[in-house]
């Protein structure tokens, strides 16, 4: 299933979409259909586990079959970011794959450094914006800000202690993460957290994948275009730790939540790997896409 928040007049509404006939009011929908009471955000699903999802699963079909009047065009559709309201830090993994840890130790004129664990950091919620929303420049506090694609995991089910094998189990969904940057905050700071965590460098959506139908984390194809030029391009299936490596690591010792998002790393081809690095502007337009899941578009403002 594919999953979204999205503005209806002043509220926000959670819907499913059907790729044909657009996005259905699951909670309003199932009430209608089927006499079933589903939240009526889409944090609320996820936490709800098996018995909503199994609810907004049956409450689609019952709506397709029906399609007339249900459905609202994708087009006339404002879709926010997908789990507003987030209380608790995304979390996000460094340097994870090969060829981004090479451009990056390359323009610091130092050799490759492999990491012998997944590498964390988090962004507050004080990052985090939606599809078409805008990102600040914040060009009082960096003049070297840059773009990271990256594949993004919703968890599911709680768990503390999770094994590689389980990790899986463990998956609400997937969607795309913009890890903006300010690079030069981030080198000066000695660390990832502040340079990472300016308000609205967190772009996410625009939709949650289930599992189903995503399929599995590895293979899947990753862009980011600034202006319609393509910067970063790579897949996911060159991840240096898995998905399921990653929530091992994450996890131990340490609780996960249903509605947490991972941002699983970014792809070589960011600004800062370049000789001439080309960094963003205020009117750059920036589209991160990962196959399966769609392209979040973000502007660049004062």
């Amino acid at each position: 299933m594919k999953f979204l928040t999205y503005k209806s007049g002043k509220e926000l509404r959670v819907g499913v979409l059907d790729d044909e006939l657009g996005v259905l009011d699951v909670s309003l929908a199932a009430k209608k259909l089927l006499k079933e009471n589903l939240p009526d955000t889409l944090r609320g699903i996820v936490e709800g586990g098996p018995k909503a999802l199994s609810i907004a699963k049956k409450t689609l079909k019952a709506a397709q079959a029906k399609s007339k009047g249900l459905f609202t065009p994708l087009s006339k559709v404002k879709i926010a970011t997908p789990l507003p309201g987030a209380t608790k830090n995304i979390f996000c993994v460094g340097r994870n794959y090969k060829a981004h840890i090479e451009e990056m130790a390359a323009s610091a004129g130092n050799p490759p450094n492999y990491p012998k664990m997944p590498e964390f950091f988090s962004k507050p919620p004080t990052t985090i914006v939606g599809p078409e929303d805008k990102v600040e420049r914040h060009a009082a506090y960096t003049d070297k800000l840059d773009y990271e694609v990256e594949l993004a995991v919703v968890i599911g089910k709680k768990g503390r202690n999770i094994s590689e094998a389980n990790a899986l189990k463990h998956i609400f969904g997937y969607t795309v993460v913009n890890d903006i940057t300010a690079r030069d905050a981030q080198r000066n700071h000695g660390q990832f957290f502040k340079g990472k965590s300016y308000d609205t460098f967190c772009p996410i959506g625009p939709i949650v994948v289930t599992p189903d139908e995503f399929g599995e984390p590895g293979g899947h194809k990753l862009t980011l275009k600034v202006n319609g030029k393509i910067r970063q391009d790579s897949n996911t299936s060159d991840l240096y730790f898995g998905v399921p490596r990653i929530i091992e690591s994450l996890s131990g010792a340490l609780t996960l939540e249903p509605g947490d998002v991972i941002a699983t790393g970014t792809p070589s081809g960011v600004a800062a790997g370049m000789k001439t690095p080309e960094w963003l502007q205020v009117g750059d337009v920036v589209e991160a896409e990962v196959e399966g899941i769609g392209v979040l578009r973000n502007k660049i403002v004062d």
